[in-house]
């Protein structure tokens, strides 16, 4: 898939066989990626604070990411 003609990396791209996505779903999640998942929530609650406010955020990010896409 592309974007404004920009080349993505074929890894990214690739297919996955059903093994591949089971071995990675069947992985438990470590208690530092929740730790740090939740610490990431609670930021971004505190500094967004209203439903306004995150979507606001997510559209001037949303522009950001548009204008640098080749």
């Amino acid at each position: 898939m592309t974007r404004r003609g920009a080349s993505v990396s074929p890894f990214y791209e690739r297919r996955l066989d059903p093994a591949e996505v089971a071995a990675w779903l069947a992985k438990p999640i470590s208690g530092e990626e929740i730790t740090n998942v939740v610490a990431t929530v609670q930021w971004f609650t505190r500094r967004y604070p209203t439903a306004r406010d995150r979507l606001a955020y997510a559209r001037r990010a949303y522009a950001r990411w548009v204008r640098h896409v080749p």
